[in-house]
């Protein structure tokens, strides 16, 4: 074999050496591709947490790395673990009051706040269900009732409803009305207070209790459960949900990095797709 042949040999094997050296290096950018390993924690409302989970999904697929956790319960208990110092990089709440409380305490990341979702008061019962109940003006005619404390926001909104139907007094704060209170004022209806919304939901959706006050979003997937009434935003204003992110003195860079940028997607087209699905108003000012 001629010497020019064998150089001719030599370079198409470096050649080839090259190019799959640098078409190993690009896949492996594009597997690197997103933002490196962390965790996110975020506190939900307990009727954001379908919705989250195929936002997550979404975002994972540009960030499979970053692992989000979400625990999901009523807005006021879980603003109440986050003032105890809870470790929590992302509040998703269900009422302005709770989001104000921590901002007020110093809690919440500067400039980080921002409105993403509306949603709306229902009054609900199992498909098939014989009651009275024709709507948030006539709970009295139930033969009971299912709806959340005082301190959770979709038992306040509830409550604020009653107010302005004048089954209390105009001056009255939703959040001091007891269950009690509340039965007594409703002729004696039997009234099983639940933690947060699901649980209502829950509770009529097992036929525990005829009637109960959910969120719309929360009907989503729950082809058994009737729709008695969407309560009109006169009577309880709108059900604004905020997102921010809490100062985590326990979060690494990396962690306060993701937190950034998932709270940031949060308010993505894509995110929005998603509450529309799941029955939320994404029409909504920001701030």
């Amino acid at each position: 074999m001629s010497k020019r042949r064998i150089l001719s040999i030599l370079m198409i094997t470096c050649i080839t050496l090259a190019a799959a050296v640098f078409s190993s290096d690009a896949a492996s950018k594009k597997k690197d591709k997103g933002l490196p390993e962390a965790e996110v924690t975020v506190f939900a409302a307990a009727s954001m947490n379908s919705s989250l989970q195929d936002i997550i999904k979404e975002y994972n697929k540009k960030n499979p790395r970053v692992t989000i956790n979400v625990s999901a319960d009523s807005s006021g208990a879980l603003m109440k673990q986050i003032e105890e110092g809870a470790p929590c990089d992302i509040f998703f709440s269900a009422a302005q009051s709770n989001m104000d409380e921590l901002q007020d305490k110093g809690l919440i990341v500067k400039s980080s706040r921002h409105n993403v979702v509306n949603n709306q008061l229902c009054v609900i019962t199992l498909k098939g269900t014989k009651t009275k109940v024709k709507g948030i003006g006539s709970l009295d005619r139930a033969d009971s009732l299912a709806i959340a404390a005082a301190s959770v926001p979709v038992g306040k909104y509830t409550r604020q409803a009653l107010i302005n139907k004048g089954v209390f007094h105009k001056d009255t704060d939703p959040t001091a009305i007891t269950t009690q209170q509340l039965s007594d004022a409703l002729g004696g209806v039997t009234i099983s207070e639940q933690s947060n919304v699901s649980k209502v939901l829950s509770a009529v959706n097992e036929g525990s209790a005829q009637v109960g006050t959910t969120y719309y979003s929360d009907t989503y997937g729950y082809d058994d459960v009737k729709i008695i009434q969407k309560v009109p935003y006169k009577l309880t204003g709108n059900i604004i949900y905020p997102a921010a992110r809490v100062k985590n003195s326990q979060a690494s860079d990396a962690e306060k990095a993701a937190a950034k940028d998932f709270a940031k997607f949060l308010r993505s087209k894509t995110a929005k797709k998603i509450y529309k699905e799941h029955l939320f108003d994404t029409n909504v000012k920001d701030k």
